[in-house]
């Protein structure tokens, strides 16, 4: 006859550590036991530290556990300071204060064989402490039932510190779905989670068997990282190689504006009014070319058009006379649209149409439908000048081709946009260049959720990021973040419950950070999987050590790369 397993409602009297002296809503303060020699504990052959900021911390209410996260360990003399209280501790007296976030209840199936014990967890609390009740460390078979088990659509990230390994998985459709922002100091391993968290949705169908698995996933790389880590599964779209193509008709009035124009001439209202005119009539002559109905069409719809025949328009508005500064906003645009195609790195905008074939599909088949599930576009050998209006001509198209599908299209074809440096192309500042593209990734933010596309925002410096797209991700995985205004930024972005995790981000390790939001099973502080070196991205330091016990680089060298840099090709 097998005898029962113990009962895990039983305290644990090896992991006791002090006594509840106030209890203020949620937040718990309690007085370390002045006999801890030392601030750990060992249980079963495991080691607990004591105190330690985001580990998790339970109190005994008859068969209810109560959960709390530590967030700060300090002298008594301290706190009773704070409260204005008369000092009566000791020196060395300490006291731990942590926030309350969950509770649970051991169930029992008899019916098993053996018996079976399961920790019945839930988010939110009923059930509040009272003063003077003992502080117990958590043991880490329940941790496991805590951080949750692979069930449901999860991918894994990496595991929980301090938990012996248990893994942490995200909810697939929380972190996609409602938008999720990675943010962290360079060198802190953010390119690494990117590519983790990307390589872990690929694996999802081999890793549960799933008979078809066809990811749809598009970066925005500004620094030409990422191909490395996703070999023989992306297609790469590149200005450099020729395989990236944004046809000027594909722009927007405002992004057309913003290409001929800019926003800073002091003539820009009236070349406005200009170019729009141009742009409608341009669009409405090749419409009956393509077969689209002239009277449908507006000054933003995505008709080819020929860049000849938009000149034609511009000069056909002139006025009559030889005045100079009547013919000047004119003369303007011209010779703006003729400089653009005299431009040879804006050939993969500005390649003239054949004036007979409508290949707009073709121009949409480059970021969705067949092919690799990761579609890479590097934005590296994009002028500086026009980088802003591509990621918005991106994003926007995305966007729209979302909007234009029925709900049943939607839902058979979600699409995840990775923003990489996410600071460039939606700053918090006003830049013109970058406006088209505040707008285009602003409404995916917004509204992105409703129509199936996802958003991951990929920072250094969230201070820099505009703070309307930022407060529309609902999960947040923050590596460490050294700049004090930035720390500051993220506290302010996260719920105040969570405010105590973020005092541990200076001192974060490489590959740890913080994940919290809707797609986490709860708060927590991770190590982020570890990734083979062919599945990294290209984001490594050079090692000056090495490098410097090499042979300089000859003339004929300098000459290739000098080339290369004249022709603006890798």
């Amino acid at each position: 006859m097998s005898a029962e397993p113990r009962n895990p409602n039983d305290t644990i009297g090896n992991l006791a550590i002090g006594k509840i002296i106030e209890i203020d809503g949620s937040h718990i303060v309690a007085a370390l036991d002045p006999k801890l020699s030392e601030l750990s504990r060992v249980y079963a052959g495991e080691t607990y530290p004591i105190g330690q900021f985001g580990s998790i911390v339970k109190i005994h209410f008859g068969r209810r556990l109560i959960f709390a996260f530590v967030g700060r360990l300090r002298m008594k003399a301290e706190y009773e300071a704070e409260r204005g209280i008369t000092h009566q501790a000791s020196d060395d007296e300490r006291i731990v204060e942590a926030d309350l976030f969950g509770e649970g209840e051991w169930i029992l199936d008899s019916t098993a064989m053996p018996p079976k014990w399961t920790l019945k967890f839930e988010r939110g609390v009923a059930t509040y402490p009272l003063p003077q009740q003992t502080l117990y460390l958590t043991p880490k078979t329940e941790l496991r039932f805590i951080y949750g088990q692979s069930k449901g659509t999860v991918v894994r990230l990496g595991e929980h510190v301090g938990s012996g390994g248990t893994p942490c998985y995200a909810d697939m459709n929380e972190l996609l779905g409602k938008h999720t922002a990675i943010l962290g100091s360079t060198g802190a391993g953010k390119s690494g989670t990117v590519a983790a968290v990307i390589h872990s949705l690929l694996e999802r169908g081999a890793e549960y068997n799933l008979q078809t698995w066809k990811p749809r996933i598009i970066i925005l790389d500004p620094h030409n990282e990422y191909a490395t880590a996703f070999n023989n599964i992306h297609t790469r779209l590149s200005t450099d190689e020729g395989t990236l193509r944004l046809p000027y008709w594909l722009l927007n009035f405002q992004e057309t504006l913003s290409l001929v124009i800019g926003k800073t001439e002091f003539v820009a209202t009236s070349q406005s009014n200009i170019i729009k005119l141009a742009l409608l009539n341009a669009r409405l002559a090749a419409a009956g070319i393509v077969n689209i109905d002239p009277t449908k069409t507006t000054v933003d719809s995505p008709i080819p058009y020929s860049l000849e025949k938009l000149k034609e328009e511009v000069n056909a508005q002139r006025p009559p006379g030889k005045d100079k500064k009547e013919q000047e906003p004119f003369n303007s645009v011209i010779n703006k649209l003729e400089a653009l195609e005299r431009d040879t790195r804006m050939s993969f905008m500005l390649s003239p149409w054949d004036n007979a074939s409508d290949d707009f599909a073709t121009v949409l088949s480059q970021f969705v439908g067949e092919g690799m599930p990761v579609r890479i576009v590097d934005l590296s050998g994009v002028p500086n000048e026009v980088a802003g209006i591509c990621s918005a001509v991106i994003a926007r198209t995305l966007f729209n081709l979302k909007i234009w599908q029925t709900t049943e299209e939607r839902e058979k074809d979600p699409l995840l946009l990775v923003c990489e440096e996410a600071h460039r192309y939606v700053p918090n500042r006003g830049e013109a260049q970058y406006e088209a593209a505040q707008e285009a990734i602003r409404r995916i933010a917004k509204e992105g959720r409703k129509y199936g596309i996802g958003l991951i925002l990929v920072s250094q410096r969230p201070s820099e990021v505009e703070a309307t797209v930022l407060s529309q991700c609902n999960s947040w995985i923050v590596l460490r973040i050294t700049n004090d205004a930035d720390r500051e930024h993220v506290r302010s972005i996260l719920p105040d419950s969570m405010a105590g995790l973020t005092k541990m981000l200076s001192g974060l390790r490489r590959q740890e950070a913080i994940f919290v939001g809707q797609a986490a099973m709860l708060p927590s502080r991770i190590l982020i999987r570890s990734l083979d070196l062919d599945k990294l991205p290209r984001s490594h330091d050079v090692d000056f050590n090495s490098g410097w016990q090499n042979i300089p680089m000859t003339p004929s060298q300098l000459k290739t790369v000098a080339d290369r840099w004249r022709y603006q090709q890798r």
